[in-house]
């Protein structure tokens, strides 16, 4: 049961906070599709159209019935790196990438998550395949998002799959660089993309949710006037528990009327170019000037606790990252602070360690040494790998000097070239794979 003051609060959330469901992904499996037969492996792939079809009406349907705004619908199919495995070349990894956009434009989808290979401790033939047709792929498709997986807690990290991701992205439009990552410790259900892909283990198709609700804690710490860290870590937790369960009420929904399993809601408060979906904003709602000043690490850690802490009592079903996006040209906030010089790399960094995206949608210069691009990715990664974190890298570089921007609209925001150290760093040109931490040693 719920009572008049608690309908009234989430009416003003949905209407004046910009409480949304960031994204409702449908997971599936296509592993059945692959065939020698280069063009069958393509037929098989199209006909789950009626099935992506019929998700998207479903998604329309259950946003008219609830009154919620759901920003996008999107789909996660098995990594393409499996077909490669039969057929490993360049022209098919293209139209494996034209396929899944013509699969994601007819269906009615915004993005279709997968382009994805593993390459965590060597580079197989299918995966260099992969890796040289990335910047192809993206610039051939509007649709189609994909990450490559270098590394993890099991396996360590392989340097020349991340020095192979960062040729790819230099030779990429703007808009087609911010729909690939690279990442360690890949989740198996994440909703979102570029990291959506459907992992090994699943069920054939699940239903999994992404929430959103910087706005609403923002708004809530700010309505508190809370002089205490308790009860500012109370009033996030019990927000964050609300934002949460509207996820899973929409996501059971799908899953009902579509008839498939329901996987997981991914807690992470998604920000947007909105004014009032911003995780900056909540930062320096919580007392820190302008993010990126001191107490803004400490500010993060405490908002994500108390996220976590009220999502996992909404639902039993937590997947995907589950942490605080920090993407730099996607939260207003964020944007302002890399323009005035308080947000750097080094920042960036700092709050990987307790937020679970890493460096997200920070512009560079075309202009950038490679070796120092690959060895500020490796920074990243090593860090998820010391904490056993889901952590990545999603760079765009572009025309310009430190402080130049490109305005890519939409969800995507305007990305701010971030100046970097201009130290040149050759680590990242070593040959071989950074073994596994210690941390490793952890799971016997």
């Amino acid at each position: 049961m719920f009572s008049s003051e608690e309908i009234t609060e989430v009416i003003k959330m949905l209407t004046e906070e910009d409480l949304d469901i960031r994204s409702v992904t449908l997971s599936m499996n296509v592993l059945d599709a692959i065939d020698r037969n280069e063009e069958s492996s393509i037929s098989r792939i199209m006909e789950k159209l009626d099935l992506v079809k019929r998700f998207s009406q479903v998604v329309d349907e259950v946003k008219e019935k609830y009154g919620i705004s759901i920003i996008t619908k999107r789909v996660a199919t098995s990594p393409v790196q499996f077909f490669l495995e039969v057929n490993p070349s360049k022209e098919y990894a293209i139209k494996l990438g034209k396929a899944m956009d013509s699969l994601a434009i007819k269906g009615g989808i915004d993005y279709v998550g997968g382009f994805s290979a593993f390459a965590d401790r060597g580079t197989s033939r299918s995966v260099s395949v992969y890796i040289s047709s990335l910047s192809d792929v993206m610039n051939l498709t509007n649709k189609v998002a994909g990450v490559l997986s270098a590394g993890s807690t099991f396996s360590g990290i392989n340097l020349s799959s991340v020095r192979g991701f960062v040729e790819q992205i230099f030779n990429m439009r703007p808009e087609s660089s911010s729909r690939v990552a690279v990442m360690v410790n890949l989740p198996p259900d994440s909703p979102f993309v570029p990291s959506a892909t459907h992992g090994l283990g699943m069920p054939d198709m699940q239903v999994n949710v992404a929430v959103s609700g910087p706005g609403v804690i923002e708004s809530a710490i700010r309505k508190s006037h809370v002089n205490d860290v308790r009860e500012l870590h109370d009033v996030i937790k019990r927000y964050a528990f609300k934002v949460t369960r509207l996820g899973e009420l929409v996501g059971k929904e799908v899953s009902r009327l579509m008839g498939i399993p329901f996987g997981a809601v991914d807690l992470s408060l998604a920000p947007s170019p909105k004014t009032m979906d911003s995780v900056a904003r909540v930062i320096e709602a919580m007392g820190v000037e302008r993010v990126g000043g001191f107490g803004s690490l400490t500010a993060l850690a405490i908002l994500l606790d108390a996220v976590k802490k009220g999502g996992a009592m909404a639902t039993s079903s937590v997947g995907g990252l589950s942490g605080a996006f920090i993407p730099v040209s996607e939260d207003s906030g964020m944007t302002e602070a890399a323009i005035s010089g308080s947000l750097t790399f080094e920042t960036l960094i700092m709050m990987s360690a307790v937020c679970n995206t890493g460096i997200d949608m920070v512009g560079i210069s075309k202009d950038s040494d490679r070796s120092e691009v690959a060895s500020l990715i490796l920074d990243e990664l090593s860090l998820g790998l010391s904490l056993n974190k889901s952590l990545g890298v999603r760079l765009v570089p572009i025309e310009g000097k430190p402080g130049s921007i490109v305005d890519l609209g939409g969800l995507l925001g305007k990305v701010v070239i971030m100046p970097l150290k201009g130290i040149h760093s050759t680590i990242s040109s070593m040959d071989g794979f950074i073994p596994n931490f210690l941390k490793r040693l952890e799971f016997g």
